[in-house]
Order: C-alpha cells, then sequence, then structure tokens
C-alpha cells in the first residue's frame, strides 16, 4: 500500500501542520473516524439539518445542490462554524462561478474553453471559478474533468471535457488547476481512470474504459501523471472498469474482477494511481448511486470496499444510518485495516491543513457577507464569459462560398427551426432552460430581419382538442408541402440543434417528412446548421452546407453568434477542438457542382 507522505506535494506541510494531523486523528472517536471518511450531499441549507449532519456523521465535507450566492454563503458559515474539524465544501466548477451558485459566472463548458485555441482561457475560467466559489465559502472543486472526447456518442463528457486531443487535455487542465488555485481552492480531476471510451452512461449502466495498457498510458496516463507532477491535490474516481490494466497486473483475476469499477478495485486506484503514478494526494469516490458502482456488489460490501480499494472518501450517503454502519462494520471486520483508515484520514486532514484550515477561526473562514457577494458576476467576469465567447465560436464546415454576410439586405425573411434530442433530467439540468429560437428571433428582429419560427407537426397537434389528435396523428404524412412554399417564402432557414446530454445524444426527428424540421431543403434554400449544445450534431444532419458550433444558448452567446453571422466567415475565430464530423466521410457532402459534375459523366 502507498503510503502518504505529507511533507510532499501536494501538501507541503511543515512540522506544526503535520502535528495538527497526527493530534487530530489520535483525539477521534472510531465513530469520528468512520464520519471522516464520508461526503455528504447537502439535502437542505437549513441549520437545524446542518447541525445534525455534523453532530451525528462527523462528515469530512459537502457537495451541496446549488442556491443563490447569499444561501450558500450562510449554509458555509454554518457548515464551518459548527464542526468540530473544519469541512471540506465541494462545488462543481465545471464551467465557472455558476458552479457554486446560481448567480455565479458562467464562462464556458470545457469544450468551448478549448475552443478558443488558447490555455489562458482555461486559467482565466479557473481563475473566476475560484474567486466565487471561495468568496462564498467553498475550498473544493470537483473539477476540472481531464476526459478524452475519443467517442463522440459518449453522453456524459461530449460539452464537459476539452477535446479528443490529449496534449490540449493536458495544457487547459494545467491552466485551470494554475487559476482555480489562487483562491486556495483545492481541485480535484475527475474522472479517473478516464471516461469518454464508452457510450454507455455509467450513472445507468456499466460503461467500462477497455484501452490497451499502452495507449491508457500514452493517453489518460500522461494527462493525470502530468497534473500529479504539478501537483494536484485530488482526484475523484469514476465507476469506470479498467480491465486490460487488471489483466496485465493480476493475471488471475476474474471477469467481474477486471470489471470492478475503479471505486472498487484496488488494481486500479490504489495501484495504478497511488503506485504505479505515484499520486500522493486524496481520492473520492464519484457519487455512489450510480448504477455502475450499486450493481457491482451490495452497498453494504461496496462501502468499505471503496476505502480498502484506495479511495479516501465516499461520496454521498443513501441512507446515513444505515451507511455510517456499514462503513463502520467493514471497519470492525477487517475490510478497512488500521493501516489503510488512518492512510486515509492523513489525505483528507492533509488536504485541510494545507489551505491552512486547522490555522483559523472557524468564524473567520468567510469574509463579511457583503464583501463576499460583491465578488459574484462582476462586470469583469462577464466580460471574459464575453471575450471567450467571441473566440470559441466555431465556423467547422462551409461549403456554400457566398453564404456570409448574413444581413437583412441579402436574407430579409428568416425561418428558425428547432432540432432537439432526447430530453433527460441530467441534459436539461447542464443546459439552458430558454429556447434559443425564441432569442435569435429576439436578436435578429433587433437588427432588421423578418423572422418566422417554425412549429412543428407534433407541436401543433398537442395544441389540438384530444378527441382531434388520432385523426390528425393518422394524417401527419399529408403535411407535405410544395417546395415553392420555402422558396418563395423564406431567403435563409436557420436550424438549431439543442441536445442536452443524455444516454441517446441525438437529434429526435419527427414522424413526419418533407417539412421544414428536418433540413432536406439544402439545396432549395439556404441552410445554417447551428448547435448550441454538444459539438457533434452533425452526425444526424450530414446533408448541411454550413454548421457552426456555439456550444451553449446562453444570450450572450448567441448575441455574439449573430453578429459573426452578419460579419461574415472570418469573424469565426474558434478551432475545432474535438472531431465534429464525428468520424464519418458523409458528414463532409458537399452538394455544389454534385448534379452538373453527374450530368457530365453521364454525358461521356
Amino acid at each position: 500500500m502507498a503510503t502518504v507522505d505529507l511533507t510532499k506535494q501536494p501538501y507541503n506541510l511543515d512540522d506544526k501542520a503535520i502535528q495538527w494531523v497526527e493530534d487530530t486523528i489520535a483525539n477521534m472517536s472510531l465513530d469520528e473516524k468512520i464520519g471522516q471518511l464520508f461526503f455528504n450531499m447537502g439535502a437542505s441549507t437549513e441549520e437545524d439539518y446542518l447541525k445534525d449532519v455534523l453532530d451525528n456523521y462527523h462528515i469530512a465535507g459537502v457537495r451541496y445542490n446549488k442556491s443563490n450566492a447569499d444561501v450558500v454563503y450562510d449554509q458555509n458559515r454554518v457548515l464551518q462554524e459548527n464542526s468540530k474539524i473544519p469541512v471540506l465544501i465541494a462545488a462543481n466548477t465545471e464551467a465557472g462561478g455558476d458552479g457554486a451558485a446560481k448567480d455565479g459566472t458562467y464562462i464556458g463548458h470545457e469544450v468551448k474553453i478549448a475552443a478558443t485555441n488558447d490555455p489562458k482561457y482555461a486559467y482565466e475560467m479557473g481563475r473566476i471559478a475560484g474567486v466565487e466559489a471561495a468568496a462564498i465559502g467553498c475550498n473544493m472543486s470537483f473539477a476540472p474533468i481531464v476526459d478524452i472526447t475519443s467517442n463522440w456518442r459518449n453522453p456524459i463528457i461530449s460539452v464537459r471535457t476539452w477535446s479528443n486531443d490529449v496534449d490540449k487535455v493536458l495544457a487547459n487542465s494545467l491552466e485551470y488547476l494554475k487559476g482555480i488555485e489562487e483562491s486556495n481552492i483545492l481541485a480535484m480531476a475527475k474522472h479517473f481512470p478516464g471516461d469518454g471510451q464508452s457510450e454507455r452512461d455509467h450513472h445507468f449502466s456499466f460503461a467500462p474504459n477497455e484501452m490497451p495498457v499502452d495507449e491508457w498510458m500514452e493517453t489518460y496516463g500522461k494527462i493525470y501523471k502530468g497534473l500529479i507532477d504539478a501537483g494536484l491535490p485530488g482526484v475523484m474516481a469514476g465507476h469506470i472498469a479498467l480491465p486490460h490494466w487488471v489483466e496485465k497486473v493480476n493475471p488471475d483475476a476474474t471477469l467481474s474482477e477486471k470489471y470492478l469499477p475503479a471505486t472498487l478495485s484496488n488494481e486500479v486506484t490504489e495501484g495504478l494511481l497511488k503506485e504505479e503514478l505515484g499520486f500522493n494526494g486524496a481520492v473520492i469516490t464519484d457519487a455512489s448511486h450510480m448504477v455502475a458502482l450499486t450493481s457491482a456488489m451490495s452497498r453494504k460490501d461496496a462501502l468499505p470496499m471503496a476505502i480498502q480499494a484506495g479511495c479516501d472518501l465516499f461520496l454521498f450517503f443513501n441512507d446515513p444510518d444505515e451507511d455510517f454502519a456499514w462503513m463502520k462494520e467493514g471497519y470492525e471486520n477487517g475490510i478497512i485495516t488500521d493501516e489503510r483508515l488512518h492512510d486515509a484520514l492523513r489525505r483528507t486532514l492533509g488536504l485541510k491543513a494545507s489551505i491552512g484550515l486547522h490555522e483559523k477561526d472557524p468564524k473567520s473562514l468567510l469574509a463579511p457577507k457583503e464583501e463576499a457577494l460583491a465578488k459574484i458576476k462582476t462586470d469583469e467576469h462577464q466580460e471574459m464569459a464575453r471575450e471567450v465567447a467571441d473566440h470559441a465560436i466555431t465556423l467547422v464546415k462551409n461549403e456554400q462560398p457566398d453564404v456570409f454576410p448574413v444581413t437583412p439586405e441579402r436574407y430579409k425573411n428568416v425561418l428558425l427551426v428547432l432540432n432537439e434530442g432526447v430530453k433527460t433530467g441530467f441534459g436539461q439540468m447542464i443546459a439552458s432552460a430558454e429556447s434559443p429560437v425564441e432569442i435569435m428571433a429576439k436578436l435578429m428582429e433587433e437588427r432588421g430581419f423578418n423572422v418566422t419560427i417554425w412549429e412543428s407537426t407534433e407541436e401543433k397537434i398537442m395544441k389540438l382538442p384530444e378527441d382531434e389528435r388520432a385523426a390528425a396523428v393518422a394524417n401527419v404524412y399529408a403535411q407535405k408541402q410544395p417546395i415553392a412554399n420555402l422558396v418563395d417564402k423564406y431567403d435563409l432557414a436557420i436550424n438549431l440543434s439543442k441536445i442536452a446530454a443524455a444516454t441517446d445524444q441525438r437529434v429526435v426527428w419527427p414522424a413526419s417528412k418533407g417539412t421544414p424540421d428536418i433540413p432536406f431543403y439544402v439545396n432549395e434554400v439556404p441552410v445554417i446548421q447551428i448547435s448550441v449544445n454538444h459539438p457533434f450534431a452533425l452526425a444526424d444532419v450530414p446533408q448541411v452546407q454550413t454548421y457552426i458550433n456555439a456550444y451553449d444558448d446562453k444570450e450572450f452567446n448567441l448575441e455574439i453568434l449573430v453578429d459573426k453571422l452578419m460579419q461574415g466567415e472570418e469573424a469565426f475565430k474558434g478551432v475545432d477542438p474535438v472531431d465534429s464530423f464525428c468520424g464519418f466521410n458523409d458528414t463532409k457532402y458537399s452538394s455544389a457542382d454534385v448534379y452538373e459534375n453527374r450530368i457530365n459523366r453521364l454525358k461521356k
């Protein structure tokens, strides 16, 4: 077992701080030691609830549900002032300060940052996330995401990680780390041993990383080693198996042992991360309600097994009394040894000491409230978000050389069509609630366009009285219309793909054919397809001749997008950080001259 060295990175503790760690452990009861293995999900911001969790379960930390900054500030003050041992308080600042508070500054998901082709914006995103999170009492972030977008069908990290390029992932992650650590925030890189390979979702299924060992070392291994060498404080272990590594180091492992998630695999977390890569920091599990963990073995067994496997913190109670009892029983039965328990405690307390939590009066950990809230969503932070958008929006494909600029003089009448994907709770949570077509319509009308928002056949049917819907559905194929209706009415069609992260991350096409819902008319009317979420929408519309990745549908982002459309092709500064063509040849299809070429061939 790799034992922690608190004098080295990421702790760099002096003798006094190490003594605090050792004295704290020596003075703990067994229940307090067991409690320091848990990271709670804050189910409420009520003071009585928070005090009850601290008193009864002695938790190491909290990852709370997002609220406005003033509410989070009050919650975090209560947590620190009422805990015997300082609390780690984590936020998911994956895209900026909005991960710490609802009214924080959204800068952009990692893929948007990478599209700027300048890692300084990863630093700025980390810096702003750190300033806003620290202001309201957070001291840990479950970021950066350091996965690789190698499978465009992956439903988890399509917008949440930087790139499919290893060097870009590492460069941006290092800059993010530098930025957020300026505010004394502990960064926890995720999801070890690496998401992005599978098209399955470990929230709902097994989703292993099937990379051969040599390839893993050259990709994910390179990323994690680079971050470890830079002093990465923490790693979030995903519920992701790495079977080829287990097979290499343990040839006798059964198939089921090879496919244990990293959170339950001693070979992966203890052996690969801590021993092979030399990680000296703390490891936290990913959320413990995910099916890739909960279905691997009983929860009673999984709780202590995660600690035995090398995880130092267990993320989220299911039932607090039940989980606490099972973890304690795992220690009493010898699954968790004294050596492993105390090593985990040293790593966790070492992190707390490394940011000075042990030296401060709990009542002084947070700045005065007015001063703290003044750091949230400042003009400077919002201006940086606009600068990122200006540098990120990417013209991926353009086979219509004369389509730009999009001005009212050239395209007075514009049709806006929304293409949506499967709607899930998680996907909708990280996507905007506003309709991008309505925002786009407003922005374009303000600039002199006449805009029509297409109402799909299905939407029209759902507005009918219930007794009329069946007949309308039966007649759905009769909704086709003459091509002239499009050509005569509209000078330009803009189709917006809003496809949030989901297990099936694809456009959900309507049953009707021959209506503007599906851009079949790319050779009849100029069409521009714009994705306002994940960057892989081109897979569903390979026929479009002009395709743009805008990365999100925030109003300020769409405003910058509209201005770029009007300025012309040269206004698009973004560089595709992934393979937006999705590995397909037909996504590069160009209809320019194809008819003439076929006619000429027939004449020969």
